[in-house]
């Protein structure tokens, strides 16, 4: 049986994610990562051996977590088709025992971000930024942050395939209430656009970059999603209970939070200067 990808079966592939209520992110993704690996099929019949092949080639240009990812998109795909047999297995990697403090957000970075988006005036950033680090939500859940949940003081979120409550802290909450008011914002979704709709995450993701050298933060570190690893390791510091916080991040596996919650090499290093065992 000849094993050669057409545009049928990826348009079967992602009614099929569809149906599954995969985020469309998630599909766009797939999507093109099974589409990277057709081109480098060149139409020929696939086989294990070449998908081998192709995770070799990934190996060369892309770091192991990536290649991860796209070998996990074709597996999906192969299953899909029930050609289980072309199917091959990731990449192993060593877990981390801290994180890399170059990408992570600090407290004080992240302080200084707001404080730098409110000296410019930008109260919209400003609200967003402290909304998403104080809930741990998704910049994509966002919308959820209506004037009708600020008022019960949570959110229901719905994504993928998954309802989730977050709760909204009082502080937050006043302010919340306090800015919708200003901008005559009755119901609905509470950061919203000139035009009414809903802000997105690249709107969010380049005002966030524009704060960066007046808050005298590397860039690098300065991403909606960060905050949430923010929010995630502050609330395990204080409540040292992993499983409360996937629940609150979302996440259906705790080796997901666990992610979130490394700690890095230079608080390592104190803890172990600590131990004081040299003599």
């Amino acid at each position: 049986m000849q094993k050669i990808v057409s545009k049928e079966m990826l348009d079967k592939f992602k009614s099929w994610l569809l149906n599954e209520e995969k985020s469309d992110n998630t599909i766009e993704k797939y999507i093109r990562d099974v589409k990277k690996f057709v081109a480098f099929s060149s139409g020929e019949n696939i086989d294990k051996n070449m998908v081998i092949a192709y995770k070799n080639s990934l190996l060369e240009s892309y770091n192991v977590t990536s290649v991860n990812s796209m070998i996990a998109s074709i597996n999906s795909f192969f299953r899909f088709m029930g050609w289980n047999d072309c199917c091959v297995k990731q990449c192993k990697i060593q877990r981390n025992v801290y994180c890399n403090e170059e990408r992570e957000l600090t407290k004080e970075e992240y302080i200084r971000l707001v404080s730098t988006a409110k000296s410019k005036g930008n109260e919209r950033l400003n609200l967003i930024i402290q909304t998403i680090c104080s809930t741990g939500i998704r910049v994509s859940e966002l919308q959820y942050i209506t004037v009708e949940a600020v008022s019960k003081g949570k959110a229901v979120v719905q994504c993928k395939g998954k309802t989730r409550t977050i709760l909204i802290v009082r502080e937050l909450s006043k302010v919340l209430s306090e800015y919708a008011k200003r901008l005559d914002i009755k119901s609905g979704v509470i950061f919203i656009t000139k035009a009414g709709k809903p802000v997105n995450r690249c709107n969010i993701w380049r005002d966030m970059k524009a704060l960066c050298r007046a808050a005298n933060v590397n860039p690098e570190k300065v991403f909606p999603h960060n905050l949430r690893h923010l929010f995630a390791r502050t609330f395990y510091g204080i409540e040292k209970d992993i499983a409360k916080l996937a629940d609150i991040l979302g996440h259906s596996s705790i080796n997901t939070t666990r992610i979130y919650i490394i700690t890095t090499g230079e608080e390592h290093r104190r803890k172990m200067e600590s131990m004081r065992l040299i003599i």
